[in-house]
């Protein structure tokens, strides 16, 4: 698992005063940044080989300003050319939302997805997701 901390900022709360929804996917993809870290080390976008090809996000508790925020990531599931990533965002010790985002191993060059290679597979699943 990756853990992430972010700290909350006055834009991203909206006029009903708590996080704004569309908060919530951009600090989830924050929390990937260990994942993206296994496929493309330095992070170089020339090098980038993880795209998103679907996202989901169930809004379970408010977020507020002046608290900090962890993103919890996991990987959830790897297939031949995909995988799934779990993500948890917690405030004050309370589950606020969870999700799942897919994602392709593709290759830019070729505009075609690939095989995810043995050694990023093995990184990733050190990261496997334990349901209770």
């Amino acid at each position: 698992m990756f853990r992430s901390i972010i700290r909350p900022r006055v834009s991203e709360t909206d006029g009903a005063g708590h996080i704004n929804n569309t908060t919530v996917p951009v600090w989830f993809e924050a929390g990937r940044e260990g994942i993206f870290k296994i496929f493309n080390p330095n992070l170089s976008f020339t090098a980038w080989r993880s795209v998103i090809v679907s996202l989901s996000v169930d809004y379970i508790h408010q977020m507020y300003l002046g608290k900090d925020v962890e993103v919890r990531t996991w990987i959830q599931r790897i297939g031949n050319k995909s995988f799934v990533i779990y993500e948890e965002i917690h405030q004050g010790g309370i589950l606020c939302a969870k999700g799942t985002a897919t994602y392709v191993n593709f290759n830019p060059e070729k505009q075609i997805s690939e095989p995810i290679p043995e050694s990023i597979r093995n990184e990733l699943e050190k990261h496997l997701f334990e349901s209770t």
